[in-house]
């Protein structure tokens, strides 16, 4: 008996089988189904990160950044400055200064009044600055300091008047001043008090108060 001529090219089933329920991929007749996927789609994949994602960093810093390098502590971070240096208090010095501050001054004022051949009381008062504010300057601004300048001022004006006394008494005689005043001492002492008034004694006074300032204003 003749077979039936089958249609030329018909479609081979894949895998071997006709398809199930419309799945061209499904297998054939008592082929088993393939596994549902389980478990982890992707694959073993590495575990995801804990901890710190960007590894182990340094801690922030802390405290004041802007702070000395080599580790002192920074001027504005609490910590107080350098303590300032001490205060002149050389008792010895402030008295030997005043010392000789007078005995110049007494020269200079005494070769002014000489020359001049006149009181010039207001220079008085520039004298006890002087001395005040040297003696302070040099041997610091204590009590004892301020009160031997005040002392030695008002030395210093009765010494320089006396020497422009001697002055203008060595220029009257022609004679030299050294003789006047040492051997004729007591005679300008003499003089000197005949002359003196009210206005004299308050610039001496002056010159007392201005050393006093002078060494307030140098300490």
């Amino acid at each position: 008996m003749s077979q039936p001529v089958q249609p030329p090219n018909q479609p081979q089933q894949p895998y071997g089988g006709p398809p199930a329920d419309g799945n061209p991929y499904a297998g054939g007749p008592g082929a088993p189904a393939p596994a549902a996927p389980t478990g982890n789609p992707y694959g073993d994949q590495p575990p995801a990160p804990t901890g710190n994602p960007y590894g182990e960093q340094p801690p922030a810093p802390t405290g004041n950044p802007f702070g000395n390098p080599q580790g002192q502590p920074a001027p504005f971070g609490g910590t107080p400055f350098a303590p300032a240096p001490p205060a002149r208090n050389n008792l010895a010095l402030g008295v030997l200064v005043a010392f000789g501050a007078a005995i110049v001054a007494s020269i200079v004022y005494g070769v002014l009044l000489g020359s001049i051949e006149r009181e010039f009381g207001y220079a008085a008062i520039g004298v006890g600055f002087l001395v005040g504010f040297a003696a302070a300057k040099l041997g610091g601004a204590n009590p004892v300091t301020i009160a031997a300048a005040a002392v030695f001022s008002v030395g210093a004006i009765y010494f320089g008047q006396l020497i422009g006394y001697a002055m203008v008494m060595a220029d009257a005689a022609q004679v030299s001043f050294s003789e006047v005043f040492l051997d004729h001492f007591d005679t300008v002492t003499r003089v000197w008090k005949e002359d003196a008034d009210f206005m004299r004694y308050l610039f001496i006074a002056l010159g007392a108060i201005a050393a006093i300032g002078g060494a307030k204003k140098a300490g």
